[in-house]
């Protein structure tokens, strides 16, 4: 880093990562429970992309019976801690809430599956769920990131064996690495992973498909398998000086961020966002609780067309962050270093077929920003080297194509799930996909018995 922005306290980082929700206390819990009108058709749980029974595990902490609740949760979502703190609950379940149409808050549901759980946790796991004895078959799973961990608990429970292969050190894909921890931090995630690790799932760490064990291999030695490898790729800007010393994706930046190691993590005094999806915002809101003076946002679009839900909207404006609307990077400036990034200003141009107005820059608009570091968010694809070692898989604008019903590809053996398939989505809908996914293959090994 060129121009580092100076280290804070220890204490100070601590204080600018603290919890955005603090948990509720078991009075305020059951206070909060109460609320709950129970409805017959519960809107939450259709709203909800796993549909937990949200009115019987709210009933059930009213009522005093914790366990009773977090067993209610994980029938459903085998990744409810980090759903109840990650998730976009005011456009899923709270979204839904009835309350809303009578002009009154919204049950609180998000903070109320975190009590049941880290309940849960903090009383050491006590055993909820029985797997059935061993089928004598086995599944291998590719990455161990909420689909995988997902599909790896259910099959389990149905009597697989169950191995999780996973490159990184550490198991739990993005719930591990890429959520802020002012939302969530790893031990949350790695409970999750402890509790699926019960069940009899094996996971190996450190270990990449198509490299330490061959594609081939995997295939022998599983009845089947489940890809959830998630979008392993960042996407380039494609512009001059993205290879200059101060330039990052943005998960690799968060990733940093999530060990709380903080001494080893450097931001620039003046940093730049390019994006504005939710990963965008989590990136410019931990560059200036790092320490940043001033961070800020360019986005080629409008404000009306980010990608963002609005809470990471507001979370991103009450930290200070500049929103430069209608204004796209044409070249990252410096020498060996980042010294600034020369913008252009966009306008929007008339619609096209299906309604959408391109952004056309406005010539002659150029100007620079001075900044030290530059953070690249603009999306992320899936793996198409690794994913063309698997035969007759067949990819469709970069998404592993499935059986909506069954999530089986092309090739019968392999199933796939999570943010491989749907271009990336939340990871309630990542956990949805690899419980499914889970029945296809018990149905698909069930069938060639």
């Amino acid at each position: 880093m060129n121009n580092p922005a100076p280290k804070l306290s220890p204490e100070q980082y601590e204080q600018n990562f603290a919890e955005l929700h603090p948990p509720f206390t078991p009075n305020s819990a059951v206070a909060e429970a109460n609320r709950c009108l129970y409805c017959f058709d519960s809107p939450c749980m259709k709203a909800c992309p796993t549909h937990i029974d949200i009115s019987t595990f709210i009933k059930k902490i009213a009522t005093g019976n914790l366990k009773g609740s977090a067993k209610t949760i994980f029938e459903s979502n085998w990744v409810a801690l980090t759903c109840a703190k990650a998730c976009p609950v005011d456009v899923l379940c709270e979204g839904a809430c009835v309350y809303n149409e009578r002009g009154e808050e919204p049950i609180q549901i998000g903070r109320l599956q975190r009590f049941a759980i880290d309940t849960y946790f903090e009383r050491g796991m006590p055993q909820l769920f029985t797997p059935a004895p061993k089928n004598g078959k086995s599944v291998g799973i590719i990455g161990a990131g909420p689909a995988g961990l997902a599909c790896g608990a259910e099959l389990a429970l149905m009597g697989y064996e169950v191995v999780i292969y996973e490159g990184k050190p550490k198991p739990g894909g993005l719930d591990t690495w890429g959520i802020a921890p002012y939302k969530m931090t790893q031990q949350d995630s790695l409970n999750e992973v402890k509790l699926i690790e019960s069940f009899g799932v094996k996971i190996k760490t450190g270990v990449k498909i198509g490299h330490d064990i061959s594609i081939e291999a995997l295939s022998k030695n599983h009845d089947a398998v489940f890809i959830g490898v998630g979008l392993a790729v960042p996407a380039a800007l494609r512009i001059p000086g993205e290879e200059l010393d101060g330039v990052f994706n943005a998960l690799e930046f968060i990733e940093r961020v999530t060990t709380r190691k903080w001494k080893s993590v450097d931001v620039g005094k003046r940093v730049a966002v390019v994006g504005a999806g939710n990963t965008a915002i989590d990136a410019v809101t931990e560059a200036k609780r790092l320490g940043a003076e001033q961070v800020m946002i360019l986005y080629r679009r409008s404000r009306g067309e980010m990608s963002a839900y609005d809470f990471e909207y507001e979370l991103a404006k009450s930290d200070g962050v500049v929103f430069h609307f209608q204004t796209a990077p044409k070249r990252i400036v410096g020498t060996k270093h980042v010294e600034a990034i020369e913008c252009v200003k966009m306008q929007l141009g008339k619609p096209d077929g299906k309604g959408k107005r391109p952004a056309e820059p406005v010539p002659g608009s150029e100007f620079q920003i001075p900044v030290d570091m530059v953070i690249l968010s603009v999306g992320q694809q899936t793996d198409q080297t690794f994913l063309s070692q698997i035969p007759n898989l067949q990819i469709q604008n970069g998404r592993v194509v499935v059986n909506h019903e069954t999530f089986q590809t092309s090739n019968e053996k392999f199933f796939a799930g999570g943010d491989c398939i749907n271009g990336g989505k939340e990871v309630v809908n990542a956990a949805a996909d690899g419980k499914r996914a889970a029945h296809g293959i018990d149905k698909y090994i069930t069938s060639r018995r």
